[in-house]
This record gives structure tokens, sequence and C-alpha cells, in this order.
């Protein structure tokens, strides 16, 4: 990996906020803490008066999205957000209540500012559960007696020593390539997959072998926007060493030019993210490497690390003739299995494990996916023995195993004639280890002809590898619209819980309590190797020298 900082920098800041920071500096920040609450999902807003509703100074409404005046308090809505800036000069910054993320009421746009990121960050250290008890405790009351006679100032400088405090105490407790990622408005979907693939051993060993040098990437290339360099970046941040929650602003700022269909500041499904940032690591990347028009030979790290190959049989029901069908694929999407759930319609209320006697699994789910499914008679295809379409049934099953298996939970439902979407929040019993060999296809197809001893599959190996190791669950909690996702990431057989810019070690029953819905197991020649401590592995190559070897070369 290279040892300089890249070239290009967060973008600059509109000309509002330059100019309010070079007029009022960090006061109106440091004067916003006392106004910021902090929810147990960790998303931070602005309460002035917890009992009361905010509205609009100007026309008095309560609905909608509301912004806080870092100059004068006063709060408006978003149609007279604007109004307000004009009729009271040097009132162009603002505070969106609801998020805590600065607004500029002129552009009418979010803007971002690493200074008041730290402020907001400190503020959530400062409403931590442990910082209430012991030793900072006293502090707590110390600092709440300082406060009466010496003002903000005092309690600015214990926000940063207890984020200190906290980068001392992480040091000493986790392992290496464990560090928090700050929020940056609603984006706990991709730090959740972030932190994942983080710890994914092949996209690991890639990045911090050097096999993407930013570097000689801009300069071969003119194009400044590239997704893989930004990885890059993340991955020298996490494991250099340093504790301190990490912004991945330019890594954001990357995406939304390069996927304009999901930019803003509006919540995103983390599955969504997780297929558009590889489909993005395989356009800069896939282009100059030899492939097949499906991805199928495509040597990109995304490719190389994560696709797999599906095998679809469809069987004529009248003469009994099967076509068959391959498709690639970089993750397998799983319906729960609900025929042991209880009939809850739309609720949300979440099924507990030790409330129903059978439960659903993932080894259900799995069984679900490569079950024979008859095609219903809307859904006729055509034969071509018969030369007319006919009913038939169509099985599917796993052709070829991905290094890094990326099963997705199909917890969001969509219904197109109700016109309704709601969330299933039925527990799901997932196993740390797995073994995918009755879902091949060769397994299958034996299955299907009685167990013959024979390789129904060209290409079928018996030293394939089809057992795996959990390191990473992305769980999601709360409601469709407004949930939170955290992930559980396994390092050296430890669980820790990555929640935005919060890192805390869990006990391995809290991950399988968790309402997952992405889960990334990695074939256990892969999960030994990375089990292995990194700390004495060198962040930045000495003389030049290429790493040393993790967890297998890709």
């Amino acid at each position: 990996m290279s040892k300089q900082n890249p070239s290009y920098t967060n973008p600059e800041p509109c000309k509002h906020l330059a100019a309010y920071k070079h007029k009022h500096g960090l006061n109106g920040f440091k004067t916003l803490q006392n106004c910021l609450k902090t929810t147990p999902y960790g998303r931070t807003s602005v309460s002035k008066h917890e009992s009361e509703t905010p509205r609009c100074s100007l026309c008095f409404g309560y609905q909608g999205r509301f912004y806080f005046c870092l100059i004068c308090s006063s709060i408006a809505c978003s149609g007279h957000a604007n109004e307000h800036s004009q009729s009271n000069r040097g009132h162009e910054i603002a505070v969106d209540v609801e998020r805590a993320e600065l607004y500029c009421c002129v552009c009418c746009d979010q803007v971002y500012d690493p200074d008041f990121d730290r402020a907001v960050v400190s503020k959530q250290f400062m409403d931590m559960p442990g910082n209430v008890n012991g030793a900072e405790g006293v502090v707590e009351g110390s600092n709440k007696k300082r406060r009466l006679g010496l003002g903000l100032e005092l309690e600015w400088k214990r926000s940063k020593r207890l984020v200190s405090m906290a980068d001392r105490r992480s040091k000493s407790i986790f392992p290496l390539g464990l560090r928090g990622l700050n929020n940056l408005g609603s984006t706990c979907f991709m730090n959740s997959v972030l932190q994942a693939l983080l710890q994914a051993p092949p996209l690991r060993n890639y990045f911090l072998n050097d096999r993407h040098n930013r570097q000689s990437c801009r300069k071969k290339s003119a194009d400044r926007l590239c997704l893989p360099c930004d990885i890059d970046v993340i991955f020298s941040a996490v494991f250099s060493g340093d504790r301190t929650p990490y912004s991945p602003a330019q890594f954001l700022y990357s995406w939304w030019q390069l996927s304009e269909n999901l930019a803003g500041y509006e919540q995103q499904d983390a599955h969504e993210f997780f297929i558009s940032m590889l489909d993005q690591i395989h356009e800069k990347e896939g282009k100059s490497k030899h492939q097949n028009k499906d991805n199928r030979d495509c040597q990109c790290i995304a490719h190389k690390a994560f696709s797999g190959l599906l095998r679809s049989d469809v069987t004529c029901t009248t003469c009994g003739f099967t076509s068959t069908t391959y498709d690639p694929y970089v993750d397998i999407s799983l319906n729960l299995d609900m025929s042991f759930c209880p009939s809850t319609g739309t609720s949300n209320r979440t099924s507990k494990p030790n409330e129903n006697a059978s439960m659903s699994t993932l080894l259900g789910c799995l069984d679900l996916f490569t079950r024979p499914e008859k095609l219903g008679p809307d859904q006729k295809l055509y034969c071509q023995n018969c030369q007319e379409r006919r009913n038939s049934v169509k099985q599917m099953s796993i052709r070829r195993l991905p290094v890094v298996l990326c099963l997705h939970i199909k917890r969001f439902e969509h219904s197109p004639i109700r016109k309704m979407s709601r969330k299933i929040d039925q527990y799901l019993q997932f196993p740390f280890s797995l073994d995918m060999t009755p879902y091949l296809s060769s397994t299958i197809l034996r299955n299907r002809f009685g167990n013959r001893i024979f390789a129904f599959e060209e290409g079928d190996e018996s030293d394939t590898c089809t057992e795996y190791e959990i390191f990473a669950v992305v769980t999601h909690s709360g409601m469709l619209d407004s949930g939170h996702y955290v992930t559980y990431v396994r390092v050296r057989n430890e669980w820790y819980k990555c929640n935005d810019a919060c890192i805390t070690e869990v006990d391995e029953g809290v991950v399988r309590a968790s309402q997952c819905y992405l889960m990334y197991y990695v074939q256990k020649g892969f999960h030994y190797k990375a089990s292995e401590d990194l700390s004495c592995f060198p962040m930045s190559p000495p003389g030049g020298e290429s790493y040393l070897q993790i967890a297998g070369c890709c």
C-alpha cells in the first residue's frame, strides 16, 4: 500500500460555510453540543426542548424537515429556510434538526465540515453509557460543577479527552483492523458494509499487499474518481493503528458521483450498496483484464472474491426434457422460510428464539432455495422437445462456490398489488460453520437420479472447498423506513460490534440473537489464516518492499 496520502482531498465547503467559520470560528458548534441528543441506535438529532414539537418560526407548521439556525437559534421549515437567510444577513448556515447535519440555506443542500463532524462524534462519546460509572463518572460529576463557572470551553475540552481516553482504551483491547467509521448523515448502511469488507481476507490481502496502487492508478488514468483508490485509502487508515473514528467522506463523495441514482442523504439499503460497490470496483478494474461478457472469467478483485455460478434446471412435466442455464452471482438472496412462523400481518415485533418451538434456520432457507418449484399456469415456458409452452418445474443449485460467500436475507417485502411495503422481523438461526455440499449442483443431480456415483457435472471435483466460516454479520433493527444498520465482525474468534464510530466487544450469543440481513462466510482455509494476529505486519512496506502475504494471495 502506498505510503503517501492521496493528492485529492474532501470536497471544498460552500463559500457561505467558509464565511461563517471565518467570522464565528467553532463557537456555534460548541454551543450546539448542548442541544444534541443521541438515540440508542447511534443517530444524533437536535432537541432544544424534549417536550416541545419543533415548529417553523415563520409559518408555525410542524410537518416536514426543520433547520436550526446557528446564529439566532430559530427554527425554519424547508420551505422557509431560504427566506430566513435572505431576511437575516449572515444566517445562511443551519443544522438539520432530525439528522444533526449542516445545511446551507442559500445552496439548499447539506454541507460537510470535519470540525462539525468532530463536535457531533464528541457528543456521542459523552453520551455513551460507559461514561457514567467509575472514574469516568467522577469526571462527569466534576465537569458538571465546572460548567457552572467556566462555561462551554471546558465542556469542549472534556469531550476531546473522552475521545482520547476511548482511543487509548481501544488500543489496549481491540486487535489491529478495528476502527470506528463516523456517520456522515444516515450512512450506517455504508459503514456496516465497509466494516464487513474490511475483514474479508481476499480484499484485505489485495489492498494491504498494494495490489491496487493509488499513485500509479492516478498516473495511468485521467479519471479523478476511482472507488478502488478510495477503498485503498480506507484500508490504509483502518490498519494504520490509529483508533480514532475515521470519516470515509471521499469514498462517499466518489460513490455518489458514480451511482447518481443512490446519491443523497436518505437512508439506503445495505444490500443495494454492496452490489453497487462491487459493480464500481469491477468497472474500474475489470476493463483492463480478460473476461467473458457475463464476467465469468473476470480477474478483478470483486469477482475473484465473491463471484460464483448458479445452475437453473427447468424440466417439462409432460415430456421430461430439461433446459439448463448458468448465471454468475456475487451474492445469494434467500427467502425466509415462513412455514413455521405465526401469522403476524404487518407487525414489526421481532420473533425471539424462545417464542416458537420451530424457527426459521439458514439451512432451511438454503433448502427452500434449492427445492424444486412448480411454475404456475401463467409461467409456462417453451419446451424445445414439445415445441410448445408447457407446465414445468424449476430447480436452482450452485455450480461453483466463491471464496467469500455473501448470503442476503430478504427481510423487505414489496407488494405491487397492495401498494405497500413491510419488513419481516422473523428471527433466523444461522450457524458459524457452514457446509455447502448439499446445495451443490452435483449433489442435487445425484439426489435427483437416485444417488448414482457419477460425475453429473463437467469438471466435478471432489476437492472443492465447501466448508465455510462466518466472519461478518450485517444486521438491521427498527422499522422499514427508520431503521439502523450494525455489523458484527469476527476477529481472531472474538466478536466485535461496529456501530458507526463505536466499537465494542460482545458475546457470540448477542450475534446469534441479532436480526441478520447480510451474512459473510469465507472458505475455511482463508478463515484460519485470517485468524492470525495482524499486529506484526508492517503498515508501510520498508524500503519499498512488498507486504507479507496475508490470508492467501488472490
